[in-house]
C-alpha cells in the first residue's frame, strides 16, 4: 500500500528476493512499475488493486503511504488483515504504532524505519539513488518480516532499541525540512550558512529525542549534516518533492512530532516550530 518511491523500492526488493507474490493496491490503476536500482533496472511483476472492496486476505500487509494517509490506507488493512496478518508500517516520523492502532491490534504491527534515496521520476517509474538499509525490531515479528527480504539487496538491522532508530531518522528527517522550506535540493546544505541553521535545527531534535529515551551520539548533527552535504547537489528529499508536486506534506509526522514531544517533555524547540508554521503555511 503506498506506491510511491519508497514502496516501489520495497516492491523491487521483495521480487528480487524470489518468493513472493505481489499484490499493489493503488489510487488509480498502475500499468507497470520500473525501478532503476543500483544493481540494474527491476520491472516489478504484480496484481494491482484499486478498491478496498475487491481485497482479499493476505499473508503481510506493508504500508508506505504518506502518513496524512493513514485513514485512507486502514479500509485497505481491513480487508487485507482480516484474518489476522501483520502489518509492516513502513513510514517518516516516531508514531508507527499509534498512527495504525485504530485499524488493527498494535501487536500486529510491525515499525519500520527505512534509509533510501529514491525519486519517483513519473506514474511507474522510480530511481533508487543508493542502498535500502531497513531497520526493524529484533522480537518474532521484526525477524519474519526481515525473512522476506532474504536474496534481496536490502541491508536489515534487527534492532533491540527501535526507539533509538526511529529518533535518529526523524533528526535526518528534520534538516530536510529545511531543504523543503528553501525549494531547493541538497546542494543548499554546502552552504556555510545554512550548515549552520541545520546543525541547530537537527540538535534541538536531538534533545527532545534524548528526553522521550533515545539514545543518541552527542554528534549526531555533525553526522546529518555532512550526510546532506554527501548527497547527489540534485538530490530531492521527499517533504521537498511533495511540495514541488503541490501534495501534502508530512509536516506533522516529520517535524510536529518533534513539537509535541518538546513540549510534553519541556525541552525548547523554538527552530523546529519555526519551521513547522511556515511549513504549514505554505
Amino acid at each position: 500500500m503506498g506506491v510511491g518511491a519508497i514502496g516501489s523500492v520495497i516492491a523491487a526488493l521483495l521480487q528480487t528476493a524470489g518468493q513472493n507474490e505481489l499484490v499493489l493496491c493503488t489510487r488509480r490503476p498502475l500499468p507497470h512499475l520500473d525501478v532503476e536500482t543500483p544493481e540494474g533496472n527491476v520491472r516489478v511483476s504484480y496484481t494491482n488493486l484499486t478498491s478496498p472492496s475487491v481485497a482479499q486476505v493476505v499473508d503481510w500487509v506493508i504500508v508506505a503511504t504518506k502518513t496524512y494517509d493513514a485513514p485512507g490506507a486502514g479500509a485497505w488493512i481491513k480487508r487485507l488483515a482480516e484474518q489476522g496478518a501483520p502489518v509492516a508500517v513502513i513510514q517518516n516520523g516516531v508514531e508507527h504504532r499509534e498512527r495504525f492502532a485504530v485499524y488493527v491490534p498494535e501487536d500486529r504491527i510491525v515499525p519500520v524505519i527505512i534509509d533510501c534515496p529514491a525519486e519517483r521520476r513519473a506514474p511507474g517509474s522510480v530511481h533508487q539513488r543508493g542502498t535500502a538499509e531497513l531497520f526493524i525490531p529484533a522480537d518474532a515479528q521484526g525477524r519474519a518480516f526481515a525473512g522476506l527480504f532474504h536474496g534481496s539487496a536490502a541491508q536489515i538491522t534487527l534492532t533491540d532499541d527501535f526507539l533509538s532508530a526511529a529518533w535518529r531518522k526523524l533528526c535526518i528527517n528534520s534538516a530536510g525540512s529545511i531543504s523543503a522550506l528553501l525549494g531547493k535540493p541538497a546542494g543548499v546544505f554546502r552552504e556555510e550558512a545554512i550548515g549552520k541553521v541545520t546543525l541547530e535545527v537537527v540538535r534541538e531534535c536531538a534533545e527532545v529525542g534524548r528526553a522521550v529515551g533515545a539514545i543518541l551520539d552527542e554528534d549526531l548533527p555533525e553526522k546529518v549534516l555532512t550526510q546532506y552535504r554527501n548527497y547527489p547537489v540534485d538530490s530531492v528529499n521527499s517533504l521537498l518533492a511533495d511540495r514541488l508536486a503541490r501534495r501534502p506534506m508530512e509536516t506533522d509526522a516529520r517535524i510536529g512530532a518533534i513539537v509535541r514531544f518538546g513540549r510534553e517533555c519541556n525541552v525548547p524547540t523554538p527552530r523546529n516550530s519555526l519551521l513547522l508554521s511556515l511549513l504549514e503555511a505554505l
